[in-house]
Order: structure tokens, then sequence, then C-alpha cells
């Protein structure tokens, strides 16, 4: 197959197909050549190892997997590209691209049947616009599989990638910890995509873990970390009371019981801390 990350063999087989851009679907193509391979290698794809795609675009992501992994199986929404994709993957036998919308399958019976027996990771460069919500899908439908590397933006990658407990951390930071250790891997700039975006792009990793690192009701945890910053400007006190609709002296009793100072601020609690007031939260409002 040519080379992919040319942008004049892109657009010659875009234009054969007759494709377009959609905004709407946040499609943008990476043609700088030194992402992919990078991003592949750096993902877990190798001999052994099953990976599940998301957002296979015209398959430069692909290749690079196809030649690392056992076997690819590449979720793509936009139907319009299953004829690209026929022709730009054609030299591969371990690949299968099933067009469907992530956000609504069942993905762990799709793991089940193509990845029967083996090790799986996750590997994408990701829309923009449905970042949050295809993360947090990995993560809460507990999938049998052991990393997840992602293209993001970059804003996005460094908020999921702050510490627990500073300021640059949110709800998504602390949810996305419950279930995996992320790192930021590097940065990926505008000018490496056909659109270019308005914005840099980084690569991530979220390597999962088997158990949460922190013992409590996990439905608890998350009531705690979404009421904690639906108003990250106050202080935990207040923002408890409004997100839980508990008075405020309810709300006393468990930060006092949690061991959680009144005047804290949301970013500024541990993953240990949440786990706490997730587990008084039962006892206090009984």
């Amino acid at each position: 197959m040519k080379r992919l990350s040319d942008i004049g063999t892109i657009k010659e087989i875009l234009t054969k197909h007759g494709f377009t851009f959609s905004k709407a679907l946040g499609q943008n193509f990476l043609v700088n050549p030194s992402v992919c391979p990078r991003m592949a290698a750096l993902s877990g794809a190798k001999a052994g190892v099953g990976v599940l795609e998301i957002g296979p675009g015209i398959g430069v992501l692909t290749n690079e997997l196809c030649q690392l992994a056992d076997k690819v199986v590449a979720v793509e929404l936009d139907k319009r590209l299953l004829p690209v994709l026929d022709e730009t993957l054609a030299e591969y036998d371990n690949v299968k691209i099933v067009n469907a919308d992530v956000l609504e399958l069942d993905l762990n019976a799709l793991i089940a049947e193509e990845f029967p027996g083996m090790e799986v990771v996750v590997c994408a460069n990701l829309p923009y616009y449905i970042t949050s919500p295809v993360i947090m899908k990995l993560l809460e439908d507990k999938l049998p599989v052991s990393a997840i590397t992602v293209m993001v933006q970059k804003e996005a990658a460094q908020r999921i990638c702050a510490g627990v407990g500073t300021r640059e951390s949110g709800a998504v930071t602390v949810a996305v910890n419950y279930y995996a250790k992320p790192q930021l891997l590097f940065s990926v700039s505008a000018g490496s995509f056909m659109p270019a975006p308005k914005v840099d792009s980084a690569v991530i990793r979220l390597d999962v873990y088997e158990k949460p690192p922190v013992q409590c009701d996990g439905k608890a945890f998350f009531r705690v970390v979404k009421a904690a910053f639906s108003q990250r400007r106050k202080v935990i006190s207040n923002s408890l009371s409004a997100g839980l609709g508990m008075d405020k002296a309810s709300v006393a009793a468990l930060l006092e019981k949690a061991g959680v100072p009144a005047n804290a601020r949301a970013e500024k609690l541990s993953l240990d801390d949440f786990a706490a007031l997730a587990s008084c939260m039962s006892e206090v409002s009984a």
C-alpha cells in the first residue's frame, strides 16, 4: 500500500471514493509519518495481542497496528469510510472492520467473540467531541483490556493525567485514576493532521487496574466525585450539600467522619479522601 501519511496519497484515495470530511464527526486524519508507528509501539500491540481500535479513519494507525499485533478489530461509525478501508488495508488478513457506534456497542461481547484467550489493548485517535464519553465507557464497562492508548486534545490529556489532589485535577482525573494509571506519552502538533485542528493533541496511555486502588462502593464514590466537582469554586462542604441534596449539618458530620476539612476544595482531595467520603456517606445519611 502507498504511504498513507502522504497528503497526496490521502487526497487521491479520498477523491477516488468521493469522500469529504465531516465536521460533525470530528474527522482529522493523521499525516505525520512518525506519530502512528510510535503510538502503535507504545500501545502494547505485539505478537499474541489483540487490538481494539476506535475510529480508524483511512487506516493510517490501523496499518501500524496490523504489523505488530495478531489481530486488529477497528470500530468505524462512518460507513462512507468502509470502501476506503477495504483498499488501504487490503494487504492485511488480520484486521476486521465493524461499522457501528462504539458508544452503543457491547464491547465485552465484541472482545469475547473476536479475541478469545488473547491479551487485548485499546488504541485510538479519538475525535475531540467524544473523548470523555469513550474513555469512560471503556473504563466503566470493565473490559478485559490491559491498556488504553488514545490520542486526545492536549488540554484533555493534561487534565486526565494531572495528579489527583492538584489544582489541574477535575472529576475526569479522579474517575480515570479510580480505574487506571494514566500517563502522558507525547504531544502531537495540530499540523500533523489533515485538516489541521485548531489545537494540539497528545497521546496518553491508561494502564488498567485489575482492582481499584481504593476500596469503597463504586456508585457512592462517583456520586461524591460528581457532587464535589459540580461547583469546584466552592469549598467541599457547599458543593457536597448542593450536589448530594444534603443539609449542611449532615454534610458537616460526613466530612468530620471521613476526616476531610470542611473548607477544602474538591481538587485538593485525594482518592483516599473520596473513598472515605463514599464509605461514610450511607452511615451519616441513614
